[in-house]
């Protein structure tokens, strides 16, 4: 990552809201509405969903580890990661304003809150449209 880049802190969705991925609601928390540029590896999966440019930050894995999901734009604005620190089999959200011309591209990973260091393996999504028009 970035020496830079903006890390922010997730929040749980709201109870009875849909799963950006399954469309099933969650018993705890979310917003509804489709996922893309759904990217994942090991311990992270994430995904945009537009109209309301919120970043989604699942924790895939019981390994003492915060799932990262980086947000890259085309147009130069700097990157910032969305880290959900809930825990194992929970969901995060991060509500971001980005420019509805732009394009936006997710890159996931393991992140250790103790140190403050990112950990691989790590993936990436293809470009993303904010407008969510391909």
């Amino acid at each position: 990552m970035p020496g830079d880049v903006e890390i922010i802190e997730g929040t749980a969705p709201a109870p009875g809201t849909a799963d950006p991925l399954s469309g099933g609601t969650f018993k705890t928390a979310a917003a509804s509405g489709a996922c893309l540029g759904t990217t994942s590896t090991y311990g992270v999966k994430g995904c945009f969903q537009p109209g309301g440019d919120i970043v989604w930050s699942r924790d895939t894995e019981k390994d003492g580890m915060s799932a990262a999901v980086g947000v890259y734009t085309d147009y130069g604005r700097p990157a910032a990661v969305c880290v959900n620190k809930l825990g194992a089999d929970t969901w995060a959200t991060c509500n971001k304003d980005y420019r509805e011309d732009g394009n936006v591209r997710l890159r996931v990973m393991r992140y250790n809150g103790d140190n403050g260091k990112f950990y691989q393996p790590e993936a990436w999504s293809g470009w993303i449209p904010v407008d969510g028009q391909y």
